[in-house]
């Protein structure tokens, strides 16, 4: 079942967009973060590190990078600038989400942002757990090394509300057990945009929706997700679903070296949308394929699909009307 995320963006993703004010205080380009020995009122350096992201992204300056030295709770976060937060080598750096909050709001700089997150373990504790990320204004995002996980909204909501240019590039990443979608990309701007994602070593698990779900439904422009070495598997409803409206965004998708597996409804949907998919499993979901309206399917003759509950018909490769 092909599903169309409006309500639910509605619901997870136009969250308060107020930009904090910067505190009239000294910035650093590279400033620390200890949960053991971190204080916020410190001023961010190695020797006197602040205690959380919030503090010590509001002491940092434009295309700074932060640094986190021990593992931790560090606190939920808005970003309103180009930045780098990045845990290599600390362990857990993770922050916690109750209360139907947003562990990781982006509201950065509309054609001039670029965050940067790397190492970081969103995690919802209950209580409304909320969303893990929800990305609103900014130019690129790129998620590496994360885990988001156990929220009841979206594990990863790219929404940008702006018409221009973006990217999303998510690697070596982990969303799972979300009460919503595991990753939704669902501009929500009317204006022109052109989007581009890539998901490349990306697991997308046992979330209540689709696993990566992909809507143009109320923007206008190209939208372009590349999928290569992934997993999605066991969610509720579809694996991989691409999506849009007639005479709203051009949705192509591409997805190979991949597994689209245990999934509750399709392996894959199209609704309008392109795909091309190659060196790639579809097995075990209900049914293979969904597909609604007029869309264009490209397999490679590659592909392993068996043990769908479908039968496992062959993935069509002419567009239908």
């Amino acid at each position: 079942m092909i599903r169309f995320l409006s309500s639910i963006v509605v619901f997870a993703g136009l969250l308060a967009l107020g930009l904090p004010a910067d505190p009239a205080q000294a910035q650093l380009a590279r400033p620390f973060v200890s949960a053991a020995s971190g204080n916020d009122a410190n001023n961010c350096d190695r020797p006197t590190p602040c205690r959380t992201f919030q503090g010590a992204h509001d002491k940092t300056f434009d295309q700074g990078e932060v640094i986190v030295l021990d593992p931790g709770g560090y606190g939920s976060l808005t970003i309103t600038k180009s930045i780098s937060i990045v845990n290599d080598m600390a362990g857990a750096a993770s922050i916690a989400v109750s209360g139907g909050a947003t562990g990781i709001t982006v509201n950065a700089p509309p054609g001039g942002g670029y965050v940067n997150l790397r190492g970081i373990t969103v995690q919802g504790i209950g209580f409304g757990g909320g969303s893990g990320l929800v990305f609103n204004t900014g130019f690129s995002l790129t998620l590496s090394n994360c885990l988001i996980r156990n929220h009841t909204g979206n594990g990863i909501l790219f929404a940008p509300s702006t018409g221009g240019a973006y990217n999303l590039a998510i690697l070596n990443t982990v969303v799972a057990d979300n009460g919503l979608f595991g990753i939704a990309i669902a501009p929500t701007s009317s204006a022109f945009l052109t989007l581009r994602a890539m998901l490349d070593r990306v697991t997308a698990t046992s979330n209540s929706h689709d696993g990566l779900d992909v809507d143009g439904s109320l923007t206008t422009g190209p939208i372009k997700v590349t999928v290569t070495n992934s997993t999605m598997s066991n969610n509720l409803a579809s694996g991989i679903v691409f999506a849009t409206a007639l005479g709203h965004a051009t949705v192509n998708g591409m997805v190979t070296h991949s597994v689209v597996a245990n999934n509750g409804l399709d392996g894959l949907g199209l609704a309008n949308a392109s795909l091309w998919f190659g060196d790639s499993a579809i097995t075990h979901n209900q049914k293979t394929v969904g597909l609604e309206g007029s869309f264009f399917i490209r397999s490679f003759g590659d592909n392993y699909i068996a043990g769908n509950g479908d039968g496992n018909p062959a993935l069509p490769t002419i567009p239908t009307k």
